[in-house]
């Protein structure tokens, strides 16, 4: 009998692979550290080589920890880092070119371009997303402008295009299927959001061939099925969904209102907005949060940029800490950072500044300030940044929020919750697996084999780990918040 799920998990930092029984509980986990490589200003590029070879290793090694094979696995879901681009040759599977991550801005000028003309419009009107280049479809455009006979390949049929889910799959099924889901499809500025498909204006306005392109399926489909000389078994693939919907998923974030928080490289809130997608008036973006048996469910999200790789560069390159556990120490020794402030722009703002021309800075500096208020302030400019996210979130979509459920790495910070709850005013709550990415995965698998069947059955299995609740007075609350609002707008392009 074939009792446990696979997640697959590619993020931007690490390669995962996790194991998961019927109720949710991790069985083994095994992860993989992945390269990321800055050629130029705001240029962040990644192998898809080193994804797929991180991904085999991954899967293998977690089937060995556990003492299973491969029989045992009844289903295999994956979520990825989203919008990071690839284009590989049909025939080899070779890609052409690097992966393009999420965050690389070097399109920023052209599509500060496109900005000009309607055309910046009318992808808010279809896609619910921004004219950036955060979103996929001008990294497409731009290797196949760059690449040597890159554009006459694509033309040709030759070359497939896909973000990290599709390339994996296309691996991973020895090049049977060339697919993804409504999830990633929604963040590539290709994809109407209200049809359901690849958008003919769109496309023609980016100038990318449409045969490049996947076919859509749901969160919950059969995208294909792993070939056997990988795990020694044919398993198939009954999820895929991007990371931030997975966290939503894994979260059972299923009712209108109900908003969650991952921390991670970045940081990004999901608010369920249900069958209606939010137009938002404060610069946040409207996605499908899942499509499942052909019903979409929407959301309205905001994205950080710089969360967890803010203490990552605190680490690798001030050597202020030697482990980001160490901040949390640093931040409990001190009362306060003493208005110093760090804007985190390292490639640029997210939401709701979209400027990618912003960049770093530490504010507030005086003779007194040390390592430990830098590193605190580092932490908190998540924090503040999450609250401009939320408070951005309640005006748009007209519900009060009560309750922020959190996941990712950086919440293992008791201390940074603490005060994401005292910045916010409102409860936070942990979940017992913090690995909600990958159990999201898990779970729409699950649901396709018939583990689940239905989402109350998944949301049932939730628990909370622990919970905080606002202590900061109302003066300080909003004093310290002013303090951030006056040092971002040193940095951001007016």
């Amino acid at each position: 009998m074939s009792y446990y799920l696979l997640a697959i998990d590619q993020g931007t930092t690490n390669s995962r692979a996790i194991i998961f029984d019927k109720a949710g509980r991790i069985i083994a986990l095994h992860e993989l550290a992945l390269t990321q490589s800055y050629p130029h200003d705001g240029w962040v590029e990644q192998s898809p080589q080193e994804m797929l070879a991180n991904t085999i290793a991954c899967c293998r090694a977690v089937l060995t920890q556990a003492k299973l094979d491969a029989k045992s696995i009844a289903a295999i879901g994956i979520t990825n880092q989203r919008e990071t681009t690839i284009i590989w040759d049909r025939k080899t599977g070779q890609p052409i070119y690097p992966a393009i991550v999420w965050q690389d801005r070097r399109t920023a000028a052209f599509c500060e371009q496109l900005a000009k003309t309607k055309l910046a419009s009318l992808i808010a009107e279809k896609t619910g997303l921004r004219l950036d280049p955060y979103f996929s479809a001008s990294k497409i455009r731009w290797i196949l402008d760059n690449v040597k006979n890159a554009r006459e390949g694509a033309e040709r049929g030759e070359l497939l295009f896909g973000t990290i889910d599709t390339y994996l799959l296309w691996q991973l099924s020895q090049h049977k299927s060339h697919a993804t889901d409504a999830s990633n499809a929604s963040r590539t500025l290709l994809f109407n959001i209200h049809t359901q498909q690849w958008d003919d204006d769109l496309i023609k306005a980016f100038n990318i061939p449409e045969n490049i392109l996947p076919a859509v399926l749901d969160n919950t489909a059969h995208f294909g099925d792993l070939d056997e000389t990988i795990l020694g078994e044919r398993i198939p693939i009954m999820a895929m969904v991007g990371d931030q919907q997975a966290a939503c998923i894994g979260q059972a974030c299923f009712s209108p209102g109900m908003v969650k928080a991952t921390y991670g490289t970045g940081a990004f809130m999901l608010l369920n907005t249900g069958d209606h997608a939010v137009h938002s008036h404060h610069q946040l973006l409207s996605t499908v949060a899942y499509r499942i048996n052909n019903k979409v469910t929407y959301g309205l999200e905001g994205s950080i940029f710089s969360a967890g790789s803010t203490i990552k560069w605190l680490r690798d390159q001030l050597h202020f800490i030697k482990t980001a556990a160490e901040s949390e120490v640093m931040a409990r020794e001190l009362a306060s950072t003493e208005g110093t402030y760090l804007i985190p722009a390292f490639t640029g703002l997210g939401a709701p500044y979209w400027d990618p021309h912003a960049r770093a800075a530490l504010m507030g500096l005086t003779n007194n300030t040390n390592p430990k208020h830098i590193v605190r302030a580092g932490l908190e400019s998540v924090v503040y940044q999450t609250r401009d996210l939320l408070d951005a979130m309640a005006k748009d979509s007209q519900f009060e929020i009560s309750i922020l459920r959190v996941d990712g790495g950086m919440t293992m910070n008791t201390w940074l919750l603490q005060f994401l709850a005292d910045l916010l005013n409102i409860h936070v709550h942990r979940p017992q697996c913090i690995e909600t990415t990958a159990l999201g995965a898990a779970y729409l698998a699950g649901l396709q084999v018939g583990f689940y069947q239905s989402l109350d059955e998944i949301a049932a299995l939730w628990q909370m780990e622990m919970s905080f609740t606002a202590a900061m007075p109302e003066g300080e609350r909003e004093q310290l918040y002013a303090g951030w609002k006056r040092a971002v707008g040193r940095v951001v392009d007016k």
